[in-house]
């Protein structure tokens, strides 16, 4: 471990050793739950056919879309990834958007012993490890545009987008839909992603600033974030344990100065307009381009009536159904302001940070239009 020196003579540690991210990466690997059973040909036979997939969804987004970025995406990478893969790509990402905030937290409680920084590592990177071996089977795809920041990082520039094979093949399995239509479908939605970052190229860095923030509110005071935790934990267990289902993940239980509540709000509509904007295009394309296209959105949509008490339980812990809503809400979003300005009108979106909607913008599309003068 990398040991500094204060300015008092002491020995302190760099921020990024209160996580310890190796042993996240590894834990997520250990615990992550196998996924379908599948022969070697097979495997590279799915590997290439996503990589084929992904490459022919980029001109239908374009078409879509009408966004010029989706003609050149040079600047970030496609990989189809397995489960251990996605969770140590994610460990980085982490590691950028929470490396500001750990370096205030240290900065507001002191100095830490490299003893008492292990110890504090080997803690919550076991615990990240958990949560990601956890997400890492649910997550189909996913856009990456952080973890080019990370200072060992090989990612291109713009960043990247992960496609998580054995949960694609897993999901087309259970859905007892036709593969090839089904990936392309799953490219639609996470390439649009892309795009979207490749037409708003301040987005990455609006984001890391908005999520210092809220991150930085949060660990401000340690020790009201965790009576807040503790109390935000057992409301959480007392709804569950009466059929009651939180509204929108616990985190928000966490937050109680109007700052945390404005920069969650922020996020919150930022990632529902991201969202629900690739939602919109992987619904645009009609039969002459995913045969099967409403059988997939029916039985996608259904799939989740069967989850078990555990399951619901970890997701509403994290918000992950607070995440399906932001695909609704969010699509409901753009289709309402393109039903009044056209694609065109609502691509305008992009061009600066002043023009992503509001929480309330989301709900009630004709407050962004107008705002817009459109």
């Amino acid at each position: 471990m990398e040991v500094m020196e204060s300015s008092a003579g002491e020995s302190t540690v760099p921020a990024q050793a209160l996580i310890n991210w190796e042993l996240a990466a590894s834990t997520a690997a250990r615990l992550a739950p196998a996924g379908p059973s599948l022969g070697s040909s097979e495997i590279g036979s799915a590997v290439e056919n996503l990589r084929f997939m992904a490459d022919v969804s980029v001109p239908h987004v374009h078409d879509i879309t009408g966004l010029e970025a989706a003609r050149d995406l040079r600047d970030s990478s496609v990989l189809v990834v397995d489960r251990a893969s996605w969770a140590r790509a994610n460990t980085q990402s982490f590691a950028v958007m929470l490396k500001p905030a750990i370096e205030k937290l240290l900065e507001n409680r002191g100095t830490l012993t490299p003893g008492a920084a292990a110890v504090s590592g080997a803690i919550t990177g076991s615990q990240l490890g958990a949560i990601l071996a956890f997400l890492s089977s649910k997550v189909l795809g996913q856009y990456d545009p952080f973890s080019a920041l990370a200072e060992d990082s090989n990612a291109p520039a713009g960043g990247r987008l992960l496609l998580v094979a054995p949960n694609i093949i897993a999901v087309e399995r259970e859905l007892n839909v036709t593969p090839e239509d089904f990936r392309l479908w799953v490219c639609l939605h996470e390439q649009t992603h892309r795009v979207q970052f490749a037409a708003a190229p301040w987005l990455r860095h609006h984001m890391l600033n908005q999520i210092d923030d809220l991150s930085g509110h949060l660990l401000g005071n340690v020790d009201s974030l965790m009576e807040r935790a503790t109390a935000a934990a057992r409301s959480l267990k007392d709804r569950s344990a009466s059929g009651d289902t939180p509204g929108r993940g616990v985190i928000l239980d966490l937050l109680q100065d109007p700052e945390e509540k404005a920069a969650i709000s922020h996020l919150t509509a930022v990632m529902s307009l991201l969202e629900g904007h690739a939602n919109v295009v992987m619904d645009a394309v009609d039969a002459s381009i995913v045969p099967s296209v409403k059988t997939i959105r029916q039985r996608f949509n259904d799939r989740g009536k069967d989850r078990g008490i555990v399951e619901k339980f970890i997701r509403n812990l994290l918000g992950l159904d607070a995440k399906m809503r932001q695909y609704t809400d969010g699509a409901k979003f753009v289709r309402a302001v393109v039903d009044v300005a056209g694609m065109e009108g609502f691509n305008r979106v992009w061009e600066s940070a002043e023009h992503l909607p509001t929480e309330p913008e989301i709900h009630d599309a004709k407050i962004w239009l107008d705002r817009m003068g459109l």
